[in-house]
């Protein structure tokens, strides 16, 4: 089983910038992240396979970037201009498998580890 532990994040004010990590137990295939509000559903943010090809939410319009290291076995989300509407719980998620195409894998229900979670908030 792969255990996952973000950090990371933190308070920023508006237009500043958070980086988070996500550290595995172990070699992983498709990595994502997903952010939940209290009372709304969990929102697909953005994921990425081991060659690199990735997937993001349209609302983001360019401002986050995921990558990842996989001698490390760590998937990055690089948060910039950030918004108050962005302040969630930021949670990274791993798939067993990369053999979809990369749209596949915007559903929770793919992945079979998560992260406990870090808290993202954004001050206006």
């Amino acid at each position: 089983q792969v255990q996952l532990a973000e950090s990371g994040g933190g308070l920023v004010q508006a237009g500043g910038s958070l980086r988070l990590s996500c550290v595995a137990s172990g070699r992983t295939v498709t990595m994502a992240w997903f952010r939940q509000v209290p009372g709304k559903a969990r929102e697909f943010v953005a994921a990425i396979k081991r060659s690199g090809v990735t997937a993001y939410a349209g609302s983001l319009k360019g401002r986050f970037t995921i990558s990842r290291d996989n001698s490390k076995n760590t998937v990055y989300l690089q948060m910039n201009s950030l918004k108050p509407e962005d302040t969630a719980v930021y949670c990274c998620a791993a798939a067993p498998n990369d053999y979809y195409e990369i749209t596949y894998y915007r559903g929770s229900d793919k992945y079979d580890y998560w992260g406990q979670g870090t808290q993202v908030t954004v001050s206006s």
